[in-house]
């Protein structure tokens, strides 16, 4: 008996010590995905150890619920099968509400199993951390470690160790299951767990990071632009809303997001988009201390000069699906979008494309837009991308409807 108390002291130290980091890791994950204010964690110390980086992926979720609840779950667990054998006896007004804890005759051997089994689920998470995500959560590691010792404390390591576990919890669930209201009653829980993981995983309601990359996935992942305009209006050409965009044709993610917004354009009325040039490249961005996107400048005036022969948009979505590296390569796509490319090439080197060109980016300096996409509806300014449903509720509540 002094040896099964010392045991279950044990546990009870390592999953209350499990229980509190798991909540810090909760908050953790809140904060990263929930609250923009949010200050950096401590245990984000730089690119690779960094808690609210891996919290903020889709791994650091299960349908659609956070690791870290589910790590607060287990270690409840831990705590109800440490005092299984006084709780199917609890008594409240002459009802034994846990009298269902009977089932579990053999409690260190399901403690035993879950804390091999969650062991095990964390050197696969650990293995994705490391070599998928290409981050550590160092508090992450700590319940690691603390989910193999309660495995190891909870072991029967005179009669069988793991497999006595393993055989004790398959039969106590068999035993249990004979009988009928039991048998129910697992059904009728499974059947709201079932319920339960299907609504986080398609709601999102813990996930808006997987939500958010869901839908930019749409737009990341394509191939060309289907929602693509030949002319030079994007939108209602009459529009009283008109959303100004800057962009940078060498911006990876500008691409995505000149998708998005040719779509928003087939989806929505009364909303007229406008684009800007910010090409941050030294040849014509006086604002850069060193170079960056290199080529940025000269793809932009030749966008600006397609303009003037009526095909801005088309000129623009090629250049973010095809990169030109080289003018040569740029005349050869004007040339398949029938552009007077003599024409074109001229007035792109002209001085009144060029003056122009640095008021957009002397007009996005102005407004504190230093980085791409950025995106100007009404008085507010954005830089980066929103999910597309995010970017669609800004266009709809400055007034924009569907279509």
């Amino acid at each position: 008996m002094e040896k099964i108390n010392v045991k279950k002291v044990t546990i009870f130290i390592l999953a209350l010590l499990g229980f509190v980091t798991t909540i810090k890791l909760a908050l953790i994950y809140y904060d990263a995905n929930f609250n923009p204010y949010a200050l950096p964690s401590f245990c984000s110390v730089n690119e690779f150890i960094d808690c609210d980086g891996v919290a903020k992926t889709n791994e650091s979720q299960f349908f659609g619920i956070p690791l870290a609840y589910w790590g607060l779950f287990f270690y409840s667990f831990i705590f109800l099968m440490l005092g299984a054998e006084k709780l199917k006896d609890f008594k409240l007004f002459n009802f034994r509400i846990f009298k269902f804890m009977e089932v579990f005759k053999n409690p260190l051997s399901y403690i035993a199993m879950l804390g091999i089994i969650a062991f095990s689920i964390s050197m696969t998470l650990l293995f994705v951390s490391l070599f998928e995500i290409n981050k550590l959560c160092i508090l992450c590691a700590v319940t690691y470690v603390i989910n193999l010792l309660i495995g190891l404390a909870a072991l029967d390591y005179k009669n069988g160790h793991i497999v006595k576990a393993f055989k004790d919890s398959v039969s106590d669930f068999f035993d249990a299951i004979k009988n009928k209201a039991y048998l129910i009653a697992f059904v009728l829980v499974m059947i709201l767990a079932v319920c339960g993981l299907y609504y986080t995983t398609t709601s999102y309601v813990f996930t808006p990071q997987v939500k958010r990359q869901k839908e930019l996935g749409e737009f990341v992942n394509a191939k060309g632009n289907k929602y693509a305009v030949s002319g030079n209006i994007l939108g209602d050409e009459d529009a009283k809303l008109v959303v100004y965009t800057y962009t940078d044709f060498n911006c990876p993610i500008c691409e995505a997001y000149n998708i998005m917004i040719h779509k928003a354009a087939k989806e929505l009325k009364g909303v007229k988009f406008v684009h800007k040039n910010l090409p941050l490249d030294t040849e014509c961005n006086p604002f850069l201390k060193a170079p960056f996107h290199y080529g940025s400048c000269t793809m932009a005036r030749y966008a600006m000069a397609a303009e003037k022969q009526g095909k801005f948009w088309a000129v623009n979505s090629k250049f973010f699906e095809l990169h030109p590296q080289s003018e040569e390569e740029i005349l050869k796509i004007a040339k398949d979008l029938k552009l007077d490319t003599e024409k074109l090439k001229q007035d792109a080197n002209s001085k009144e494309i060029r003056d122009e060109l640095a008021k957009e980016i002397e007009m996005a300096a102005s407004q504190g837009i230093n980085g791409t996409p950025a995106t100007k509806v009404g008085n507010e300014v954005f830089v980066g991308i929103k999910p597309y449903s995010k970017l669609i509720e800004i266009l709809e509540d400055a007034g924009a409807t569907r279509r």
